[in-house]
């Protein structure tokens, strides 16, 4: 670490050490990456660590727990399954930190838990992630793959049930029709006239959340704005990818995070005014916008808060390991990936070694107004004006009223 000049004869360093024993917690969406993660920091930055995988993949947390201690020492890496019982246990115990990747509302009461015990946390967690397209700054054949990459983002990721993808889509009034058609000819390009007998859209995770989704839709006001899709399976717990338009913005679809392949369409008559409503609403983990205007991307860049902007295609900013992922606000506390997770799970230790040659004689009392001038220059960083003092060339004035 750099010292001041004046320093002399001292020297400054910044030692990373673990933070000691971590507490993983992960979601079922993607329940391999979001557990191997966050391990692999907190191993280089040599911690022992303690993954709790969700139980509602259970296939996946089986694996983690029969397939890591083959590899790794099981006396620093254990996998402790179960649910929601499980997870309230660990979290009575002391911790040295925890990651915890799922909904803003088991977020809170980590938070809280690890509250008394001063424990820091990392939540990764979600929130309404919207996407704005901008009509007017594209060409015919870029605003087809503008829709590839919002039908791709929204639909592809574990049918919208990802923390990233797009929650919902800014379009202009004049423009919303022609967007929807587009939006209708891609998902049949993807999925097929019948999504339902495709392999590449997930189906929903569970009944709980199946039904969840199934809610936000029981509201007249809401199916009326439905354009494309609606239709269900609970069985086979697949609902098909969905389009609405302008739903109402107080009801659950407008004020909940959809985690489904529900995609509302919001209209405005000037596509800058998506930065008001964004303003209005909790912070983000992710903003896209689909734009050529750079006047518009320095405005979103400015004038917005979330976790992440990207611009001109969505969800891609995960997969960079030299960016830092997390939210801010609502949508998260902390980041990761690449080096981002070894600074996690680091406490960087200030050392600074000194010589016994040199010393400041005059930051020693007894005090005087010769000795609080060269610390006033000396604080400063000023080391002309410390060499006029000390030469008598230079007088203070402050007068220093010294007992």
């Amino acid at each position: 670490a750099k010292l001041p000049s004046i320093a002399l004869l001292s020297y400054a360093e910044l030692v990373p050490e673990p933070l000691g024993l971590i507490l993983v917690i992960s979601s079922w969406n993607f329940p391999m990456g979001l557990s191997l993660e966050p391990l692999i920091g907190a191993i280089a930055a040599g911690n022992a660590v303690v993954i709790k995988p969700s139980e509602l993949a259970p296939a996946s947390s089986s694996l983690l727990a029969n397939a890591l201690p083959n590899y790794l020492d099981t006396q620093a890496i254990k996998v402790i399954e179960g649910g929601p019982a499980v997870g309230q246990q660990l979290l009575h115990h002391k911790w040295d930190k925890i990651f915890f990747t799922g909904s803003t509302k088991v977020g809170r009461i980590i938070m809280s838990e690890a509250a008394k015990n001063l424990t820091p946390v990392t939540l990764e967690l979600g929130g309404k992630c919207p996407a704005i397209l901008d009509s007017l700054s594209w060409s015919w054949e870029k605003e087809v793959v503008a829709i590839n990459r919002i039908i791709g983002a929204k639909y592809g990721s574990c049918a919208g049930q990802a923390c990233i993808s797009i929650d919902y889509l800014f379009v202009e009034k004049p423009f919303s029709s022609t967007v929807v058609e587009l939006m209708k000819a891609m998902i049949k390009k993807m999925y097929g006239d019948n999504p339902r007998e495709s392999h590449s859209i997930s189906r929903i995770i569970n009944k709980h959340h199946f039904l969840r989704l199934k809610d936000l839709l029981i509201d007249q006001k809401v199916k009326d704005c439905i354009v494309y899709g609606g239709s269900m399976d609970e069985d086979s717990l697949f609902i098909e990818p969905t389009i609405l338009v302008d739903p109402p913005l107080e009801s659950a679809m407008m004020t909940e995070e959809i985690f489904g392949p529900l995609l509302p369409i919001i209209t405005l008559d000037k596509i800058e005014d998506s930065i008001d409503f964004i303003n209005s609403r909790p912070k983000p983990l992710a903003l896209y916008a689909f734009t050529k205007n750079e006047v518009l991307k320095e405005r979103l860049v400015s004038e917005t808060s979330s976790g992440s902007v990207v611009f001109n295609d969505a969800i891609i900013q995960f997969a960079a390991d030299t960016l830092p992922f997390g939210g801010i606000g609502e949508s998260g506390i902390g980041k990761y990936h690449g080096k981002f997770s070894f600074d996690t799970f680091t406490h960087y230790k200030a050392v600074a070694r000194r010589s016994l040659l040199t010393d400041f004689w005059y930051r020693f009392p007894p005090w005087n107004n010769y000795k609080l001038e060269l610390l006033e220059n000396t604080y400063n960083y000023d080391y002309f004006g410390l060499l006029l003092v000390i030469l008598g060339l230079k007088r203070s004035r402050k007068t220093f009223h010294v007992n």
